[in-house]
């Protein structure tokens, strides 16, 4: 059985669309089952109906044509429930429907199984027989599992079709909605611009060629130079490699020839598409077509085919290299985002992000909220390659990416952008008054920053200092490790800026979703690995070169805080405050006159919540960094969208945990702020507040948000309400209570301005 759910799920993985891919599966799971019938209907939502899309054994005519309106009949049924139904005789169930169409009265037997993606049931799989039989236990499951194999092909197949305008049966579809979660709040409209790394097929996009002759001789040229390379390759090799595998690279030669793979991909750029798309179009049809036999050797050419045409592309890509042309509006989709694609795009035409993969709490939708772009991310069934060009509605309050918006869609996201527009500049008024509550309670409020761009949006913003700087932007961005002179000239910009305002500069934090291109770090589970703190102390050098560059930026300034991160022992803050100490006497032995800056530790695991107290003895000042501390207690891996919905800063065992920290840091007399996204929540804040953190530090586009909510509560109604929520036990109930406080206090229109789970 495991041999068959292999042939048939790659078989479905070549289809071209989703007609096809039905096809198969029905063709196919007849066959392997036995069956006399096997068929797939499909909701589609535009009608609200359970269309037959496939079947082999039932009336072709019936096809496309045969609806069962949802909950109607044994498929209705087995899709209301989300569970297999199995009938010797189907005719005798009360839930049974006739449809004369198709004619199914010659099968009496019936079993159906939901097909399930990401907990909605898109149709219903079934197999019918003449004779009465009840389908076995392992027919059961066969069908099972397959169809929850085939679910995200089936999803993808969709998806695609939508993003054309078609619904599954056919019809002409408008606002296709993709669901992801939310990276930053807000609302954007504009054109699609599908960015992508180098020399990867599976991720170039389909575009238009601006030029099909020169699209046909650049493809030429790369090809011929691939041969070229191939034949070198072939020459070195002899009397190193017995002959007939030698003989290898001349089946290359000819998989490359003009009559072969290059006539192919000739033809695709001739029908209109640039050479990069057609020739991952080429590749990846032929890369299915090998990965489907059933000759192990020739599934194992589909490596070839791969290597070969990424070779091809990386030619194509260095002759003529992609310099995207970003538009007006531009609404920039990756696989991927890093802060390199958003640093690129201009500061104006940046107006949405959309990514396949990581969640609202991954580093670049951290860099967005900074920047107040509005933010999908994790939209995992999109079919990114089939965007490029196309507009989209980006709506980061609900965490949806939406395209062939009707009219009336559009305008409804139009208005809400203009009241975005005019609720910030409301907010513009409370600028330059101080951050308290009506009753005298002062909080302070400052910014995360990372990016230059930063500097002066909070400054505008009304920010009292730096948090937390992400001293890894400019290392991310970098090609290699910046010098000591070059990282002390970027961070005397920040501490320039805000003087006398403290600016806390965190450590180098890479690892987990933070990889530098010139020091990869490859784990398995690289959150519970190598980051943070433990990577620079086992690089001092790098650890030293970064404390030399941050005092010698603070001389004469004196603003400077240092903040160590992903501390888990003690032994960690001795090991970093010896080399500080150690860098510090270095200076002053050559003559700088630096001073020793305070020294911080970020609370983000477990381990350091347990020695809060223990740490605060050790250090000048305690930092939440609460992203990371939610993902480590709630065990949610932060960038993975399937398990976003579980990660909530409102987890009771969160809110117990930012209480203890405060307390403990509290009974050492040790300042203590919070510097994850938690703190620009304008209801989460107010929690935080009531906690008694000092220093709550936001991106940016929060600040005033929050601001506006403290200054309208007391701290008594503030107290009154985390005392009111400690003693709920789930995050729902507690985000609801402190939305009805909100609400009460007048204060509600910002609850969809800055949403946290």
């Amino acid at each position: 059985m495991l041999e068959k759910l292999r042939s048939i799920v790659q078989a479905v993985n070549s289809a071209q669309d989703l007609q096809s891919a039905l096809d198969i599966i029905v063709t196919q799971v007849s066959k392997a089952m036995d069956t006399q019938v096997c068929s797939v209907y499909l909701l589609d939502s535009d009608i609200n109906c359970h269309v037959l899309m496939a079947s082999e054994g039932l009336n072709k005519s019936a096809v496309g044509h045969v609806n069962l309106e949802v909950g109607e009949g044994l498929v209705g049924l087995v899709a209301k429930h989300a569970e297999p139904i199995n009938l010797m005789d189907a005719k005798e169930h009360p839930s049974y429907h006739y449809l004369p169409e198709t004619g199914e009265e010659a099968f009496t037997s019936f079993l159906g199984v939901p097909i399930i993606h990401h907990r909605s049931v898109l149709g219903v799989l079934v197999v019918q027989h003449q004779q009465k039989r009840r389908f076995d236990e392992g027919e059961e499951a066969f069908l099972i599992t397959l169809s929850a194999q085939l679910a995200g092909v089936i999803a993808h197949a969709e998806a695609t079709g939508a993003i054309e305008g078609t619904s599954p049966s056919g019809h002409k579809s408008t606002n296709t909605t993709f669901s992801g979660v939310s990276g930053a709040s807000g609302v954007a409209i504009g054109q699609a611009l599908v960015v992508f790394p180098p020399a990867d097929l599976s991720q170039i996009p389909r575009r238009k060629a601006k030029n099909i002759e020169k699209e046909i001789k650049l493809f030429n040229n790369s090809l011929a130079a691939v041969r070229d390379d191939i034949k070198a390759i072939h020459k070195k090799m002899a009397g190193r490699v017995p002959e007939e595998e030698r003989e290898l690279f001349t089946v290359y030669l000819h998989m490359l020839d003009d009559d072969a793979l290059g006539k192919e991909v000739v033809e695709q750029i001739k029908l209109g598409t640039w050479a990069q798309g057609a020739l991952a179009h080429v590749a990846n049809e032929h890369v299915r077509s090998f990965e489907m036999m059933d000759d192990a050797y020739l599934r194992e050419r589909a490596i070839d085919i791969k290597d070969l045409c990424s070779r091809v592309l990386f030619y194509l890509q260095e002759k003529e290299p992609v310099k995207p042309e970003y538009p007006e509006n531009t609404i920039l989709v990756s696989e991927e985002l890093t802060p390199a694609m958003l640093a690129d795009v201009p500061k104006k035409r940046l107006k949405g992000l959309i990514s396949v993969k990581g969640s609202g709490s991954s580093h670049v939708a951290i860099l967005a909220r900074g920047l107040g772009v509005p933010t999908v991310m994790g939209v995992s069934d999109v079919p990114i390659n089939q965007l490029d060009g196309r507009e989209v509605i980006v709506d980061g309050y609900n965490g949806q990416l939406i395209s062939n918006p009707t009219d009336q869609l559009r305008n409804r996201f139009l208005n809400t952008i203009k009241e975005e527009d005019v609720l910030v500049k409301g907010l513009e008024g409370i600028k330059e008054l101080p951050s308290e509550t009506a009753d005298n309670h002062r909080v302070h409020l400052w910014v995360n920053t990372g990016l230059e761009s930063d500097i002066s949006r909070s400054l505008d913003h009304g920010a009292e200092g730096i948090g937390l700087y992400r001293t890894e932007v400019p290392f991310l961005l970098s090609e290699r490790f910046p010098s000591e002179q070059e990282q002390a000239t970027i961070y005397r910009e920040q501490l320039e800026a805000f003087a006398p305002k403290l600016v806390t500069m965190r450590t180098l934090d890479v690892g987990g979703d933070k990889d530098l291109p010139y020091f990869p770090i490859d784990e398995e589970n690289p959150f519970l690995g190598w980051r943070g703190i433990r990577v620079t102390l086992d690089h001092p050098e790098i650890f030293t070169a970064q404390i030399r560059a941050m005092l010698r930026a603070s001389i004469g300034l004196n603003n400077l805080q240092i903040m160590l991160p992903m501390i888990c022992n003690i032994n960690e803050v001795i090991a970093s405050t010896q080399l500080i100490k150690k860098a510090y006497r270095e200076l002053l032995q050559e003559g700088l006159e630096v001073t020793y800056p305070p020294v911080g530790v970020m609370i983000e695991l477990p381990a350091a919540v347990y020695q809060a107290r223990v740490l605060a003895r050790m250090v000048d000042f305690i930092s939440v960094g609460s992203n990371d501390l939610t993902q480590y207690i709630l065990g949610v891996d932060r960038n993975n969208p399937r398990v976003a919905h579980l990660y909530s800063s409102f987890h009771p065992a969160v809110l117990r945990s930012l209480h203890y920290v405060v307390i403990q840091a509290h009974l050492e007399n040790k300042p203590v702020s919070i510097c994850g996204e938690m703190a620009g929540d304008p209801g989460a804040a107010v929690l935080l507040m009531a906690m008694g953190f000092d220093v709550l530090s936001m991106n940016t586009s929060s600040l005033l948000k929050v601001k506006s909510v403290i200054r309208t509560l007391t701290m008594e109604v503030a107290q009154d309400l985390l005392e009111q929520v400690m003693e709920l036990d789930d995050s729902q109930m507690i985000r609801s209570a402190v939305d009805m406080a909100l609400y009460n206090a007048g204060v509600d229109r910002l609850l969809r301005t800055s949403r946290l789970h």
